[in-house]
């Protein structure tokens, strides 16, 4: 016969247990389930015994409540005759629950019916008095009470309460029989679970014998398990609530540089932790302990002196004795990451040095990056551009170039070149920019690494060296074609005084006038080119401002829009200046066309003049002004004004607000340069949409009385001297000889330098002066003259040109000349000067 174990005889004996629990349970349910029901029914008759009281009692509240108010019409009495109809409701639906589940409950539905029947005879009448009054409810009463004896309620109610207490007592009786039958059952249960617990408290016993055996196979395995523990390469720590340590593994010693954990178990696990990062550890610790999770980094301090970087994963742990929480801490070293991260830190914050803005963004142009120098070429701030569409922020559209840049750069991986680009005050700029596309671990785009220069102010100084360069080759262009006009209005000036001297009526000499003015003018004209092209300074005369801006005047009323009106206010003394007509008048002419231009459509454009002293407290308000007579010329418009941020800027040289091809920006910078050669200065006043107004101050001659015009000393006639005439104009050469030789002179002519000097070596005793060109062919005039004085030190020469700088008037003056004379000249000048220069021979 097989022998049972221990394990096997408890089997065997719970599965008996389970058995007679079963069984008592099976029995126990059974008969507490029709103890349950017997008392549900019994518990049921009774609420319906009371339910059918209480409505009993509720139905007479409700008809005296009704014939109170009846008699009384007191509103309180139909208040509570309402109320007791709805308490009446809401007790019928009770009593139809209550006998829901019983079979004989049609006495319900009649008693329903006949309480709804009388209510509706009391509302009936409670209607009645209202609508018609005391008398016609009265008439209803007495017609009603017939109806409500042959109603009689109470009596059926009586009735169904006999019947329900019948029920109850049945009911009862069921209930006793019931409890005697569950006492006998649970006797016999209680005698045999008393048998059983004895046989499983034998069998109890020799189990605890097994138990201690595991509990020595469980320590063995808690050994193993700590093996394990030590094993793990990350630091593992157990924290008691009060923060000392309880548990650490071999991992975490070697953190702290120790090799037992005897000196750190009951210990503060603060004590390794760096001043600056305990109180945010005890925090962690504090939120651990109260059954929550963190994390936290920190730097601790060795037993040798090593700081090291740490990363806390802190979990709580049940403690299964107080039901409170430990701190379990999983740490591991992070100072190679830290230091990374350093290093990270420190490329980027060389990155904000850089003063190029350096954004990184990916392949949907969201902004990833944006370094110092980028806010400071752009204005926006890193947290204000960051995760910003690139395009919406630095561009006004996308252009074909823009994505010409974005596909080339995910093509080849690179683009370079200039982008307009716009800041965060909407001010557009110039960028040369650098493209670098950026690649994942599976070498898939990734972002786009751009690196940006401002080159707006560069490009602008590039654009005013090629304004310069275009102009120095307009003033050379300009020089040849003064050169040659000089030429040509030289022989007509020279011409009107043979043709004067042969035609002397009136009209021919008002014709002759005309004709000689007109080639003044246009000589001047010329001389105006070149000292904008060249910087060639005019002769200073005294200047009639009045003249000068009545001129200013019919010019603007003949060639300006008619929608512009011209107002001239003038005194009749204004004062005299000392200057150069022709760069005074091109100031004007600056200034009304800079007026014109600002009033597109239409305005007004008002000249006027006034005499003005300038005192000390107006100099200190203008470093320009002296103190002493000026006269003050202003030109105001009422076009569109000028911006007060561009103010300052209007006289730089290139600096313009036209369009390209209106404008080149020279125009007031030379205006300023020719008033500032005068002595004067120039106040600017404007307003936005209303005007402007510039007042040129320039210093009124300390005689402030008309200069008297003398009459033109008549030419000096020569005594047949011997001239030798150089140029190598035809024209000019036969009516300078023709003049000259009116005047009693005789002529040598040559057409070059060549020539003179061959003709000069052969007459050199009989010359008395050379006229000389500076500008001819095979020989200029530099060189000529240098021949010249080696043949004859003593030489007399006169140099003619159109052309020449001051700088080059005094080379030449240096050289050796006896006079100079510009082109085209007088007869008269020229006699002039070849009289002074045999005066000073003579001397």
């Amino acid at each position: 016969m097989m022998k049972w174990s221990v394990i096997q005889k408890l089997r065997a004996l719970f599965i008996l247990v389970l058995a007679v629990l079963f069984t008592n349970a099976v029995v126990s349910h059974s008969t507490t389930m029709q103890l349950v029901h017997n008392r549900q029914l019994v518990t049921s008759a009774q609420e319906i015994i009371t339910q059918v009281q209480t409505l009993l009692t509720t139905l007479n509240n409700a008809e005296t409540a009704q014939r109170n108010y009846l008699i009384t019409i007191n509103t309180n009495n139909l208040a509570t005759y309402l109320q007791a109809s709805q308490q009446i409701d809401s007790n019928i639906q009770i009593l139809k629950q209550l006998t829901q589940s019983q079979q004989n409950h049609q006495w319900v539905a009649v008693l329903e019916q006949r309480i709804t029947d009388r209510l509706n005879i009391l509302q009936a009448e409670v209607v009645v008095l209202q609508k018609q009054g005391f008398d016609a409810v009265r008439q209803l009463l007495l017609s009603h009470q017939q109806q409500m004896l042959s109603n009689d309620i109470p009596k059926f109610i009586q009735e169904s309460l006999a019947g329900e207490q019948k029920i109850l007592q049945q009911h009862n009786q069921q209930l006793q029989a019931t409890s005697r039958k569950s006492m006998a059952t649970f006797l016999l249960a209680a005698v045999i679970d008393f048998l059983l617990v004895a046989l499983l408290y034998d069998l109890l016993w020799r189990y605890i014998k097994r138990l201690q055996q595991t509990e020595l196979n469980l320590r063995q395995s808690e050994n193993r398990l700590r093996a394990i523990i030590d094993a793990e390469p990350e630091c593992l720590k157990l924290i008691a609530r009060d923060g000392t340590l309880l548990e650490i593994n071999a991992s975490g010693l070697a953190m702290l540089e120790l090799e037992n954990a005897e000196t750190l178990i009951g210990q503060p696990v603060t004590a390794t932790i760096l001043p600056e990062y305990r109180e945010a550890f005890v925090s962690l610790h504090e939120r651990v302990c109260q059954g929550y999770k963190g994390t936290l980094e920190y730097e601790i301090v060795g037993s040798k002196g090593t700081r090291r970087w740490l990363e806390t994963h802190a979990v709580p742990l049940h403690n299964e004795a107080d039901g409170t929480f430990l701190h379990l801490a999983v740490t591991r070293d992070i100072t190679k990451r830290q230091q990374a991260e350093q290093k990270i830190r420190e490329q980027a914050a060389l990155l904000d040095v850089a003063t190029d803005a350096i954004v990184v963004r990916n392949i949907h142009n969201q902004i990833l990056f944006w370094n110092q120098g980028a806010q400071g070429v752009y204005g926006w701030k890193a947290e204000e551009a960051l995760g910003k569409n690139v395009v919406d922020l630095l561009y006004k559209d996308s252009s074909p170039q823009l994505q010409d840049a974005f596909l080339t750069v995910l093509r080849i991986g690179e683009w370079r070149g200039e982008l307009q680009q716009i800041t965060k005050d909407r001010k557009e700029i110039i960028v040369e920019s650098r493209w670098t596309l950026m690649r994942d671990s599976q070498n898939q785009p990734k972002s786009i690494l751009s690196v940006s220069t401002e080159i707006t102010q560069k490009k602008q100084l590039e654009a005013q060296l090629l304004r310069s360069q275009r102009l120095e080759s307009i003033g050379t262009l300009a020089g040849g074609i003064a050169h040659d006009l000089n030429n040509v209005l030289a022989p007509v000036l020279m011409s009107v005084e043979l043709l004067r001297m042969k035609l002397p009526d009136q009209q021919s000499q008002r014709i002759l006038q005309t004709l000689e003015s007109n080639v003044k003018r246009g000589a001047n004209l010329l001389k105006q080119v070149l000292s904008f092209a060249r910087g060639i300074e005019g002769k200073k005369t005294i200047v009639q401002v009045r003249l000068l801006i009545q001129e200013i005047e019919q010019i603007v009323q003949q060639t300006f829009p008619k929608s512009i009106t011209c107002q001239v206010d003038l005194p009749a003394n204004l004062w005299y200046v000392s200057g150069n007509t022709t760069e005074l008048h091109q100031v004007l002419m600056n200034l009304v066309v800079n007026a014109r231009d600002a009033m597109v459509e239409g305005g007004i454009l008002k000249i006027s003049a006034e005499n003005v002293v300038i005192d000390e407290k107006s100099t200190q308000i203008n470093i320009d002004a002296q103190v002493g007579p000026y006269i003050a010329i202003s030109v105001s418009d009422t076009g569109t004004g000028i911006p007060p941020e561009i103010q300052e800027r209007i006289f730089e040289p290139f600096f313009t607000t036209k369009e390209v091809g209106k404008g080149t920006g020279v125009g007031l910078s030379t205006a300023i340069g020719i008033i500032k050669n005068h002595d004067g200065f120039v106040n600017v006043n404007s307003e936005v949409n209303q005007g402007t107004k510039f007042t040129v101050y320039l210093p009124a001659l300390s005689d402030r009385t008309q200069p008297l015009h003398t009459p033109e000393i008549a030419a000096p006639k020569g005594n047949g001297e011997l001239i030798l005439l150089v140029d190598d104009e035809a024209a000019i050469l036969e009516i300078t000889k023709s003049s000259l030789e009116k005047h009693n002179y005789q002529v040598l002519t040559a057409s070059n330098g060549v020539e003179a000097v061959a003709i000069y070596a052969q007459h050199q005793q009989q010359i008395s002066v050379v006229l000389l060109d500076m500008m001819m062919p095979l020989m200029d005039g530099a060189i000529a003259i240098r021949k010249l004085q080696t043949i004859n030190p003593h030489v007399k020469i006169i140099a003619l040109s159109g052309l020449l700088s001051p700088q080059n008037i005094k080379e030449v003056t240096d050289m050796g000349v006896s006079a100079f004379l510009s082109k085209p000249c007088t007869s008269n000048e020229l006699l002039q000067t070849i009289a002074r220069i045999k005066v000073l021979s003579c001397e």
